[in-house]
């Protein structure tokens, strides 16, 4: 699944220590760049993407041939206007568009690394990340933006590097997974690890794909990301093309056709072992434990300005979870605004075509710019 057309490479020949304990060194970190880096390199965004998404923020996903996963936001005069910034998008360590993940060669045995690539977790990804900064002989990113587990690299990263962000604009987020969302995540592994093709993570090398159980644990997933009045909205009991039930298990209903077809595609562009690594990247992040209990302790040396962003029907990290964030900041006495947008789409509500979302992201950006100056 490491496909490797028209992906742009970056090769950190520098050790990075993993928190399980392994060492990783001369690995690729893919990414994309849109826009272009002033004189100064005081424009920078760097982006971080949430569990299924990847280096292709806008324009058109050369693997995919479909937009980027982002088109809604980033784009010329749009919320990240990238007339006026440089915005870079790295895949994460541990996934399967270009940078080190399991899919990968594994220099030592020749062989695909299936699970014998170590676990990683979300402070392991932002630390790899933070090479580009170096790369792109960058100082100072403007700004620091994610939503869903982007949201949790940026809250990472600024705990990491309280002095390389100007801005920081964590979205639908969360400082460390509920027992509800480890047990989503758990359902996911598991239909992909019942698969019989998933042979005990090393299906690449004897040429099977364990594609029924991650498109099961995508159906799951995607649930996850709607909200009810969303889905009975569009949905409701819609029968897909018939006029009366056909009392089989084909699908009857729209819905089960909808996620039925999310599921298919997302296995022709994820690699299952991907989303077993992400997934528990995203279970293991706990920005509370790191700073021994006291979520303010991971911002005590920042000078970052926040905006965090939640919505009304997201019940994934829904909005309490990340007013949990802007008391943590508030207690410290740091620059944090919060904004809850109404909407009926979920958590996935960053990602959609979400006026008054897009809205609040383009003046936040284009007036802290300013400010800046």
């Amino acid at each position: 699944m490491n496909k490797n057309l028209n992906i742009k490479s970056l090769i950190i020949d520098k050790p990075l220590k993993l928190d399980c304990g392994q060492t990783i060194v001369n690995f690729p970190l893919a990414y994309e760049t849109y826009g272009s880096l002033n004189e100064k390199k005081d424009n920078a965004i760097l982006v971080f993407h949430a569990l299924t998404g990847d280096q292709f923020v806008s324009g058109l996903n050369p693997i995919t041939k479909k937009d980027g996963w982002w088109s809604y936001a980033v784009g010329s005069g749009k919320a990240i206007d990238t007339d006026k910034y440089f915005i870079i998008c790295a895949n994460v360590i541990g996934g399967c568009l270009g940078s080190l993940g399991p899919s990968n060669i594994n220099p030592d045995t020749n062989k695909i690394y299936g699970i014998t690539f170590p676990v990683i977790t979300i402070n392991d990804m932002v630390n790899a990340q933070h090479n580009l900064l170096e790369f792109f002989k960058i100082e100072k990113l403007f700004a620091a933006i994610g939503g869903s587990m982007g949201g949790m690299q940026v809250l990472q990263f600024v705990s990491n590097f309280p002095n390389k962000a100007k801005v920081a604009i964590p979205i639908a987020t969360t400082s460390n997974h509920s027992a509800q969302n480890i047990a989503f995540n758990e359902l996911g592994r598991q239909s992909i690890m019942a698969d019989t093709n998933w042979s005990n993570g090393d299906y690449a090398n004897q040429n099977k794909n364990p594609d029924k159980g991650l498109s099961v644990a995508r159906m799951a997933a995607h649930i996850t990301y709607l909200s009810k009045d969303g889905l009975q909205e569009k949905f409701g009991r819609k029968l897909q093309e018939r006029d009366d039930l056909n009392f089989s298990f084909d699908a009857d209903f729209q819905i089960e056709s909808y996620l039925r077809y999310q599921g298919s595609v997302f296995v022709d562009r994820f690699d299952a072992n991907s989303y077993l690594y992400i997934t528990r990247a995203m279970d293991y992040f706990d920005l509370i434990k790191q700073h021994g209990g006291n979520l303010s302790k991971a911002f005590t040396d920042t000078k970052t300005k926040f905006l965090v962003i939640s919505f009304t029907s997201d019940w994934l990290y829904p909005t309490s979870e990340n007013k949990e964030i802007v008391i943590a900041l508030n207690a410290i006495g740091a620059d944090v605004g919060f904004v809850e947008i109404e909407s009926d789409k979920g958590h996935d509500s960053f990602l959609l075509n979400t006026p008054n979302f897009l809205d609040t992201l383009k003046d936040y950006i284009n007036t802290s710019y300013q400010n800046n100056k």
